[in-house]
Parts: C-alpha cells; sequence; structure tokens
C-alpha cells in the first residue's frame, strides 16, 4: 500500500490550474457559460477579498475555491462574480454555505454573482445543487450548476482524445481517488504524463499539467524515484526534454514549501476552529515560520491550548 504519511494535497495543484487555464476550465465544465464572457477582457482573480467573506466559515473537505471578475459580451458595465467551489468530500451544509457565499460575496461588490460547484468526491449519490427553505409563505429557492467528476469515468475513451487541458486534470484525479496500491499508482502517474508528451501541446502547457499530475498523484519516495527514471527514459526515448533538471531540483523545493505552507495552515486552521477570530499578529508569525519542526510544535499548542493568549505568550517564548 501507499506509505500513509504521503498524502494528497489537491488545494494547491486545483488552485494552480484553475487560475492559469481558467477560460479552459468554464469551456470545460460549464460550455454553456463560456460564450456569454469576453474572454479579451483580462479575468481579475480576488482569491483574498474572498478568503475575508468566508474566513469566519465552518467547512468539510473543501478543496479549493476562487473567486473571478469577468465581463460580459456586451460592454463595459457587465461584469460578473464567479464563485467557484471544488468540493472534495461530502458536507451537510455545502447547499446553504454555497447560498451564503453567493449572497456575501453580492453585498460587497454590488454585483451579479454566479456560484459553480465541481464535486470531487467519491460518492455518486451525493449531489447538492440546490438550497431551498420556507416558512409560512415566506420561500427561498438558490439553486447552481454542479458537475460531479465520477460521472467522467464512463467517459475515458473521450477524455484520452479531448483537446482541452481539463481532460488530462479529470484523469489525474480520478486516477488518484481510484487506485491506491502504489505500483498502480507509478503506472497510471507515468500513462497520464506520456499522454501529456503526445498531445502536441507547448512546452509551458506540458509543464503545468505535469505539475499537477506530479502533485495530485502523490508516490512513495522509493517509487518516487524510480517514477523520475521513467520519466528521463520517455523523454530520451521520445526525444523530448521537458522537465530539465533545473526543473526537478525546482519540483523538489516546491514539495517542501508546500508541506511547510499546509503546516502552517494547520496551526491557523485549529486556532480558528477553536477560537473563531485569530489575531493578525500570531497568523503573520505562523506565516513567517520557516522550521517544520518549530511548526509541528506549534500545531501540538494549538490543540492544547486554552486561549489565544496563552498560545501567544507559549509563542512568543
Amino acid at each position: 500500500m501507499i506509505d500513509q504519511s504521503v498524502k494528497n494535497d489537491y488545494d494547491s495543484p486545483w488552485k494552480e490550474v484553475i487560475e492559469q487555464f481558467f477560460p479552459e476550465f468554464i469551456r470545460f465544465f460549464f460550455p454553456k457559460i463560456y460564450p456569454e464572457i469576453d474572454w479579451a477582457v483580462d479575468c481579475v482573480f480576488l482569491d483574498k477579498e474572498l478568503e475575508k467573506i468566508t474566513q469566519d466559515a465552518e467547512v468539510g473537505k473543501r478543496i479549493a475555491d476562487k473567486l473571478v471578475r469577468v465581463q460580459l459580451m456586451g460592454g463595459e458595465e457587465a461584469i460578473i462574480f464567479i464563485h467557484v467551489e471544488i468540493q472534495g468530500s461530502y458536507e451537510k451544509a455545502f447547499e446553504s454555505r454555497m447560498f451564503i457565499y453567493n449572497r456575501r460575496i453580492g453585498e460587497k461588490y454590488d454585483g451579479d454573482v454566479v456560484s459553480l460547484a465541481i464535486l470531487c468526491d467519491t460518492n455518486p449519490k451525493y449531489r447538492p445543487d440546490t438550497f431551498a427553505t420556507e416558512r409560512w409563505g415566506c420561500e427561498l429557492n438558490f439553486k447552481f450548476p454542479m458537475v460531479k467528476l465520477l460521472d467522467f469515468q464512463e467517459k475515458w475513451d473521450e477524455l484520452e482524445q479531448h483537446e482541452n487541458v481539463f481532460a488530462v486534470v479529470v484523469m489525474a484525479h480520478l486516477k488518484s481517488l481510484e487506485v491506491k496500491q502504489g505500483n498502480q499508482r507509478k503506472y497510471w502517474k507515468l500513462e497520464l504524463v506520456k499522454s501529456l508528451y503526445l498531445r502536441g501541446w507547448e512546452r509551458a502547457i506540458v509543464i503545468q499539467l505535469f505539475r499537477f499530475v506530479d502533485w495530485i498523484i502523490t508516490l512513495p519516495k522509493e517509487l518516487e524515484t524510480s517514477f523520475w527514471d521513467d520519466v528521463k527514459q520517455l523523454e530520451k526515448e521520445k526525444a523530448m526534454r521537458y522537465m530539465t533538471t533545473g526543473e526537478r531540483i525546482g519540483h523538489e523545493k516546491g514539495v517542501q514549501q508546500g508541506e511547510i505552507n499546509k503546516a502552517r495552515e494547520g496551526v491557523i486552521d485549529v486556532l480558528s476552529i477553536k477560537f473563531s477570530n485569530v489575531a493578525d499578529k500570531i497568523v503573520s508569525v505562523v506565516n513567517d515560520t520557516v522550521d517544520p519542526v518549530r511548526l509541528k510544535a506549534m500545531h501540538h499548542e494549538a490543540v492544547r491550548t486554552d486561549s489565544l493568549e496563552a498560545f501567544e505568550k507559549w509563542m512568543n517564548k
């Protein structure tokens, strides 16, 4: 079995690939929306603003979320805010949260908001797309477009031939959920990389999608080394060198940085759940910490502490 210490970190790769290929994201998952947007005008990503809007919400396993300002075809005033949720597991109040976020975003920007959901969980029956309430004749019905990744399992042949980059994204995510044995994971990881090399995309696109596949389909260390050897052999056979030595070194550093970022988020998440509002100075100190051992100690203390004041006092030591 795959090493239990190796965990999938879906947040960063999904956020990166959506921001890098947002038009392709909309075109692949929500094709009816795509022609309504003026893609000649740059999209504006409002992640920091979304974080402020949603920071006090208690949520389940949310893989990623994005807030994007786009312009519709037809004029300067035709501005729409697109809120995207990539949901990784069952959440009892997911529909309610989608409604609340939609309302808060609309209030902040005094504009139209469209909420979109991608469900990445393994339960085929979990398909939330509506929030509805009624009391004494007062009714509310909020419905949002939803895509279930599991539905693509029966369309594997189509995904292999599809020209959109998100076909590969979906394939990689499905295999990350489906295949748990180390050798089988390595096989599919390499197969997906091979497909990247054969699709005829330019190098920058291949590199970005390579990062997604590599990040989302984790392997034990011994298989990771073997995987990179196979990649080098593949590039030699195909006379295609995409991942240079420097980029591989950068990848390793990126993985280490990703682990540090995840540890920081873990500390802040624990404090936020226990005490709601965490002072900016505490968040700043945690985010400035680069020592994994220190971050682990912070996490333990965050779990044990009885108050933010006690945690800050411990931290200042």
